[in-house]
């Protein structure tokens, strides 16, 4: 028997701890004007020890909205479950995401206007970020419709509608239609 049999619990713990106080630190100062030095000190360890479990400030992005895609998404896949039409579904998830994420200050912080070049260029080479893009087309839809999803959300977080009622004309009218019927 290994004498760390805590050992992977322990390093998942350390890993979330790491990414609370790094969401912490982004709301107060903005994700891309945040070092690793200061998530360290956020989180209560050295910087070696942050190295440990992010290889670079790039990996701790990753894992940070690859955390907060999986939580947005479980959210939303089951607010949207109920719903049987598939263009309502997919309008209904994409205003969803964008809502989440809005009033999130965790989420809302990768897009003010100096952060949100990074969520983007994060949302362009992940696949757990297209994965929810599928999630909300459902199981027949292709690589390019969830990625083009995503990059609707993307828009609408980064150049937002006049209003609610707005956005919710443009995702009917040029997105949702389009998507389910291609």
């Amino acid at each position: 028997m290994s004498s760390d049999w805590l050992g992977d619990g322990r390093a998942i713990a350390a890993a979330e701890k790491i990414l609370d106080s790094a969401a912490l630190v982004f709301v107060e100062k903005g994700v891309g004007a945040v070092g690793m030095a200061e998530i360290a000190s956020a989180a209560g360890c050295s910087r070696a020890t942050l190295y440990r479990y992010f290889e670079n400030r790039q990996a701790l992005h990753v894992a940070f909205v690859h955390r907060e895609a999986r939580t947005l998404g479980a959210a939303i896949a089951a607010t949207v479950a109920p719903i049987a039409d598939p263009q309502e579904r997919l309008e209904t998830a994409i205003l969803a995401a964008v809502s989440a994420v809005r009033s999130t200050p965790t989420l809302a912080v990768w897009f003010l206007p100096g952060d949100a070049s990074l969520a983007g260029e994060l949302a362009n080479s992940s696949e757990v970020i297209n994965g929810l893009g599928a999630a909300f087309l459902g199981s027949s839809a292709g690589a390019a419709q969830a990625k083009w999803t995503v990059r609707v959300i993307l828009s609408l977080l980064m150049v937002p509608g006049v209003d609610a009622r707005d956005e919710r004309a443009l995702v009917k009218a040029f997105v949702a239609g389009v998507l389910i019927h291609t």
